[in-house]
């Protein structure tokens, strides 16, 4: 049986067209009650961009995309206890983490935020990643 379970599989090779990559990834994995999400960015689970130049715009489809990969795995946002966010400008900051807490309002997760110089791809403004749980006998709404 296997230790944890591998969420929405892909290949480097088809993210990043424009680079030469080839490794097995997958959005999320759920090991026993934690789910640990990749970092999300303002691209749709189609990889159309949405937002090109406005970091608030990336940051909300970023939630859209962390909220529906908790969802996949069982959980939801209010079972987040740890966010990353990542920005390549520090100007980014406010918009950002304006569009972040009102998706997580409520629940009080740690964070941690970074100022880097670039991401993966010249037009993302910003990535978060987070840790969320499942707690023991929780179902969700919609189960």
């Amino acid at each position: 049986m296997p230790t944890h379970t591998r969420i929405r599989m892909f290949n480097t090779k088809d993210t990043y067209p424009n680079q030469s990559l080839d490794n097995d990834l997958c959005q999320a994995v759920r090991a026993g009650n934690t789910v640990y999400v990749r970092g999300q960015i303002g691209t749709d689970f189609d990889g159309n961009l949405v937002g090109l130049g406005d970091p608030a715009a990336q940051a909300d489809q970023a939630m859209k995309n962390v909220k529906q990969l908790l969802e996949e795995a069982g959980s939801d946002l209010s079972h987040i206890v740890k966010t990353t966010t990542y920005i390549i400008d520090p100007r980014y900051r406010e918009p950002v983490y304006q569009v972040v807490g009102k998706w997580l309002k409520g629940v009080f997760p740690i964070s941690t935020g970074l100022c880097i110089s670039a991401l993966g791809q010249p037009q993302w403004l910003m990535e978060i990643d987070v840790i969320a749980v499942i707690p023991d006998g929780w179902t969700p709404p919609n189960a």
